[in-house]
């Protein structure tokens, strides 16, 4: 890529110094309140930035190792970047290091435009299938479950109240690329009160009080939205009242509950299960 730095400044820079401002910019995005007041996030892997951008996301900047010269993929990527407008970094082991706080970083790293899908906008259908998460707290958690709503095929993930940020670093590792593919709104309880009015299907979440298997109820052939509660608290009153069946996920063990991502793939795969059984064409 050595013909790019001697092309037009901001197409590729070569940075070997953790003084420098564009790596205490990309550094800086550990923080929530940098990400926020950058709109940025850090995504790590080829793959991943490749599907992120196959996706139609915004990157920022591309950073990639030294090693990585000469690979076509690579220089494809950064072709990309460059032509949307994006700046492109050339870094040492020590800067990406730095970046990713990991002693054995990826190769390339990508810095990209948060997006949140406006609750407004979330207009389910037939077997549309949405996960709501009330104040999620631990990243893992958060990240799986985008995960699994992407495996399962569900349509996308509302966040309620004070949750992980899903933009985190952490978190976007645990989606394992499907933070590009899965849309998420946010919204404060009394918003999301008022939109659940306007919601013409099956209202479900998961209680410890829930009467109800969740292996009894039939979820085809109308919009799902499931409620997953706090991982200490679960779900709150005012969060309770509003569903149509309250449910449990019956436990043969000593242990009352199960991890809050765990519960949401188990309640995610018997909704899919549950359509395609009345619905072969169905897709949760």
């Amino acid at each position: 890529m050595s013909e790019h730095r001697t092309g037009a400044p901001g197409r590729v820079k070569e940075v070997t110094s953790l003084a420098n401002p564009l790596v205490k910019d990309i550094k800086a995005l550990a923080l929530k309140k940098f990400r926020d007041s950058q709109n940025a996030f850090l995504a790590e892997g080829l793959k991943l930035v490749i599907d992120a951008l196959d996706l139609g996301w915004s990157i920022k900047t591309l950073v990639f190792a030294k090693t990585a010269i000469g690979n076509a993929a690579v220089e494809k990527v950064a072709a990309r970047t460059v032509a949307a407008g994006g700046t492109v970094l050339e870094v040492s082991e020590k800067v990406l290091t730095a970046i990713t706080r990991r002693d054995n970083p990826q190769a390339v790293v990508g810095v990209f435009a948060q997006r949140y899908m406006p609750l407004k906008d979330i207009r389910p259908e037939r077997n549309d299938v949405w996960v709501a998460l009330d104040r999620v707290r631990d990243p893992g958690n958060l990240g799986t479950v985008i995960r699994t709503v992407d495996a399962v095929g569900a349509k996308g993930v509302i966040l309620i109240g004070e949750t992980t940020d899903p933009f985190s670093l952490e978190t976007v590792r645990a989606t394992m690329g499907s933070i590009f593919a899965v849309p998420i709104a946010k919204a404060t309880p009394e918003a999301f009160i008022a939109w659940r009015k306007g919601f013409h299907g099956l209202v479900a979440g998961t209680h410890l009080k829930g009467a109800v298997d969740y292996r009894s109820v039939e979820f085809s052939n109308r919009p799902v939205l499931l409620m997953m509660g706090n991982e200490q608290q679960g779900l709150p009153d005012n969060l309770a009242e509003i569903c149509d069946r309250l449910l449990r996920i019956p436990q043969a063990g000593r242990a009352d509950s199960l991890n809050l991502a765990v519960a949401t793939g188990v309640m995610l795969f018997e909704i899919r299960r549950s359509a395609l059984k009345l619905d072969p064409e169905a897709r949760a």
